[in-house]
């Protein structure tokens, strides 16, 4: 019994295994980020790299930074995906338990009365039967591995799940971000349209005396009446998409964020801080979701293993040691003890689903290799798509800020000509509109900036 088993663990440490050799397909992007018109900060330094900062030293505004603690802690999703971690680990934890022999204590009893015409002796018999035992029953003993690749699998599989629960997590970072910023534009457009619905009220009140003197005419009072209501409809949608964005930082946070965190306008937003991709795009290999995608490569890998060793013979063991006796009293007295040994062997001489699922198996590890390429390949493409919006928005904000002071001027104009009686109304209040519509999209565009820097900093991988 010793020498049994000491084979036995010599078969389990050396024994053969029928895993592919894992080679990490290349990635199918360029090494180099792209160049062109669009991306004017194509000179990418390496002391600003997205996976060396903390996502807390990268978005400083300290308001924020409590609402994505308060995330991490409440977030359904966030926590769902934690739990799909802890349940992945189990399945992993039972799949390593079946290399081990499980050892089971089993008792039993029995009493049969045989009549006499079935009885040896003529006479009708009683008989008992009694016995407990220790031992391991049907051991599966993994000479060729299936055990230990299915082992290898279940291990990748909760790595993956690992991966992707840090990928949530920095898709969280980036979401409470991203409705902590358009919180605060709408709140800023918001003031910006009650401060033109209250300019256009006194030049309505102004103009309706005038008409009421005979002065002004009845168009120009009713052209002054259009943008009253017209700032009182933005009023009414700005108020309403306030409180649709407050509502989705509350689902994000998990819980209602309290008046004194949020932002009063994106004037009072702390800005997240500038960063770079460094020079090579292989950093997109850390990203979490990549990895996440090649352990689940390596997981059919594996499990390509388990196919192969299905082709060799299963060998289980049963072992048992205890004691037997015909009387309940004499159970454990001397020379009851009892034992029991038996191997068996099983051979797939035919049997179709074998090679069938031989054949799956390398069906799915190709699937899992292009869904890989195909999670890099996606991933370039949103970096570079962030740093196009990086290389421009500033110059996009630039024109911007010219355009309304340019428009502001135009107003001013405008209305100094209509107060003189040189020009129409009408001047006035197409400079105004004009006026309106640039300040919105140049807070518009203040938001783009943060929320792209925010998406590159997730599309790099962050540093979380």
């Amino acid at each position: 019994m010793k020498k049994l088993l000491i084979f036995t663990l010599i078969t389990l440490l050396f024994g053969c295994s029928f895993i592919p050799e894992y080679q990490r397909p290349e990635a199918p992007v360029p090494k180099e980020w792209p160049k062109g018109d669009a991306y004017q900060d194509s000179k990418y330094d390496e002391s600003s790299k997205a996976t060396e900062l903390k996502w807390n030293e990268f978005l400083q505004d300290q308001n924020l930074q409590k609402i994505i603690e308060m995330a991490f802690k409440n977030n359904r999703d966030l926590r769902l995906s934690a739990l799909n971690v802890e349940r992945a680990r189990a399945y992993y934890g039972i799949q390593r338990a079946e290399l081990l022999p499980a050892v089971d204590v089993s008792a039993s009893g029995q009493r049969q009365r045989v009549p006499a015409d079935l009885s040896n002796t003529g006479k009708a018999e009683t008989f008992s039967e009694y016995n407990v035992s220790i031992g391991i029953i049907s051991w599966e003993i993994d000479f060729f591995g299936r055990i230990r690749s299915l082992t290898k699998m279940a291990l990748e599989e909760y790595l993956a799940q690992e991966s992707s629960y840090r990928a949530a997590r920095l898709s969280l970072i980036s979401a409470v971000a991203t409705a902590y910023y358009t919180y605060a534009t709408d709140r800023e457009n918001l003031m910006l349209s009650k401060d033109t619905l209250k300019t256009q009220e006194e030049n309505y009140i102004l103009i309706k005396s005038q008409y009421e003197s005979g002065i002004m005419s009845e168009i120009d009072l009713h052209r002054a009446r259009t943008q009253v209501e017209t700032a009182k409809e933005a009023v009414a949608r700005y108020t309403q998409v306030v409180a649709q964005d407050k509502n989705t930082l509350d689902l994000l946070a998990g819980e209602p964020v309290t008046e004194e965190l949020l932002p009063q306008g994106l004037q009072s937003v702390v800005a997240p801080k500038d960063i770079s991709p460094g020079l090579s795009s292989d950093v997109l290999l850390k990203r979490p979701d990549i990895i996440a995608a090649e352990h689940t490569l390596k997981a059919y890998n594996a499990q390509i293993g388990a196919a192969r060793a299905a082709f060799f013979p299963t060998i289980s063991l049963t072992t048992l040691f205890g004691t037997a006796s015909d009387q309940l009293s004499n159970l454990f007295g001397g020379g009851s003890r009892a034992w029991s040994w038996q191997s068996q062997g099983i051979m797939p001489i035919f049997d179709a689903r074998v090679w069938a699922g031989y054949r799956a198996s390398k069906v799915e590890r190709e699937i899992a290799v292009a869904n890989y390429e195909r999670a890099i390949q996606t991933a370039f493409k949103e970096v570079a798509d962030a740093l196009a919006v990086k290389g421009t928005i500033d110059d996009q904000i630039r024109a911007y800020e010219s355009l309304v002071q340019s428009l502001s001027d135009t107003y001013r104009l405008a209305k100094m000509r209509y107060d003189e009686g040189i020009d129409s109304y009408l001047s006035v209040l197409d400079a105004q509109r004009a006026l309106f519509q640039a300040q919105q999209q140049l807070n518009n565009l203040r938001l783009f900036k943060h929320s792209n820097l925010t998406t590159l900093y997730k599309v790099l991988g962050g540093g979380d």
